[in-house]
């Protein structure tokens, strides 16, 4: 019922009895009680958000996304930063003057790296490619661990409609047994009929009670199997949205031709992605693997500087060029001076600032890696990368070729269950009308109690069969209809 029509109805009543609340809260009661049925969008819906199979997959998937994340970052340079601090006592070399001491002192040391591939023929740029395809594969890999999950959501939602027409027809078979033991029992006290015939019946009321007691018990363990496949809690209410069996839509057969369903599920299934998605990675992981057997060139580069506590510095200079003495040399009086001019210093100790500032280095260059001999591991990934291309290549042609049998098998045993269906109808329109001959003549005692049960056992299991065929066949109708790519739908 559409909102607009309850909100109509509401005013109608609230009008019409003036019963505000009453009405309201009846309203209220009927929208949710439509709320809490579950249809199969519903069913499927809570599944992708909840189930823990979808959930693993989304996992891997985004672990491949930060795999391919890290990839891109790797071409960028690499930058570091390191810092240390030592005492050091007995006998060491000063850092700042290389000369040895036997002092005790505190020292501390910075220094900034970086560095960056030039030419590697390619190889992280494959990677990257690699790591691409691999997250798409990932991506896929999810998007059919859903479909798979909708498909098994499907085959059990039918289920649980079959079991719950089953029981709702057991249902009514007992009810019919009831009223006919009623009826007869009625004629027996009347000396109608003899009391073999009550006895009859109510053998088969116990027998039809059994049923009914099944099918419930079939019906409450296929429902445990739906909430178990969506991840609901068991002790959740859960009620089923029925849809009549024949309102399901059903594309007719003849435009599900299993050619042209195979050709559609080879370009839009999932699995198909994967798989092709996965050799594309494996085909750039190989280009990757042969590029480390060449040599790769890199520039780094660095800078830093220290400081030591014992470290001094000039604090002044003071220039002596004072004469030495007097000396007399042929009865003349000179001064005497040094050969160089004298310097007086005075040190005082080197401060903080001043010693990153006197000390600071810098340093860059370019290196040159060439493999020569590594044991042979560059060589075995190289092969390794050329076999895992062949062995993703069979395992492509295997998925496609089980593909193919399923959707043959599909067809066929959708055509099997369509013929098996309108042979049911046929089946079920005679026994049917047997039972109704049966019926009539049973009630002007021309037909014995056991004949009666007997063709009311028939046209029991006239209408089982049927229910079971026509699920049967819809289902795998929808088998085709997935994998031509319509989805579930119901």
């Amino acid at each position: 019922m559409d909102s607009i029509d309850l909100i109509g109805i509401v005013y109608f009543c609230s009008m019409r009895y003036r019963h505000y609340p009453l009405v309201i809260l009846m309203a209220i009661a009927f929208q949710s009680n439509a709320q809490d049925k579950w249809d199969l969008r519903r069913c499927v819906d809570y599944a992708l958000v909840n189930n823990i199979s979808i959930k693993q997959t989304d996992i891997q998937a985004r672990l491949a996304k930060i795999q391919l994340y890290q990839s891109q970052l790797s071409q960028y340079p690499g930058a570091s930063f390191s810092t240390g601090t030592s005492y050091n006592s007995g006998r060491n070399q000063d850092p700042t003057s290389f000369s040895l001491i036997t002092e005790s002192y505190l020292s501390a040391n910075m220094q900034l790296q970086t560095s960056a591939q030039i030419f590697n023929w390619y190889s992280k740029r494959n990677t990257i490619a690699a790591n691409q395809w691999e997250f798409q594969a990932a991506m896929a890999a999810s998007e059919k661990v859903r479909n798979d999950i909708a498909l098994n959501i499907a085959n059990v939602y039918l289920l649980v409609l079959l079991s719950k027409e089953q029981e709702k027809i057991a249902g009514i078979q007992l009810q019919q047994s009831q009223s006919q033991l009623g009826n007869t029992r009625k004629l027996v006290n009347a000396g109608s009929l003899p009391e073999l015939n009550a006895a009859e019946l109510e053998a088969q009321v116990a027998r039809d009670s059994a049923t009914f007691i099944m099918s419930k018990g079939t019906t409450a363990q296929n429902v445990l199997s739906l909430k178990a496949f969506m991840a609901l809690d068991a002790a959740t209410p859960f009620e089923l949205d029925i849809p009549p069996v024949d309102k399901i839509p059903v594309e007719d057969i003849a435009d599900l031709q299993p050619d042209a369903v195979y050709a559609s599920a080879i370009a839009n299934l999932p699995q198909q992605r994967v798989n092709d998605y996965k050799i594309k990675a494996a085909e750039r992981n190989l280009a990757a693997t042969k590029a480390n057997m060449y040599p790769t060139l890199s520039a780094f580069g660095s800078l830093g500087t220290g400081y030591n506590s014992r470290a001094n510095e000039i604090l002044s200079a003071t220039p002596l060029n004072a004469p030495l003495g007097k000396v007399t040399v042929g009865g003349t009086l000179y001064d005497v001076y040094p050969l160089r001019p004298f310097t007086d210093y005075t040190y005082g100790k080197q401060h903080l600032f001043s010693q990153l500032n006197q000390n600071f280095r810098q340093s860059i260059g370019l290196s040159l890696s060439v493999p020569i001999f590594n044991s042979g591991s560059l060589r075995t990934a190289y092969e390794r990368s050329k076999l895992n291309i062949q062995n993703l290549q069979y395992q492509q042609q295997a998925d496609n070729q089980k593909t193919k049998q399923d959707i043959y098998q599909a067809y066929n045993s959708a055509m099997v269950a369509l013929e098996k269906f309108n042979a049911g109808k046929k089946s079920l329109e005679t026994a049917d009308r047997s039972y109704g001959f049966a019926q009539k003549r049973y009630n002007v005692g021309m037909l014995t109690t056991l004949e009666l049960v007997t063709n009311q056992n028939n046209l029991f299991s006239a209408k089982l069969e049927n229910a079971l065929n026509q699920y049967d066949y819809v289902f795998k109708m929808k088998v085709l209809e997935f994998y031509k790519g319509k989805g579930i739908k119901l």
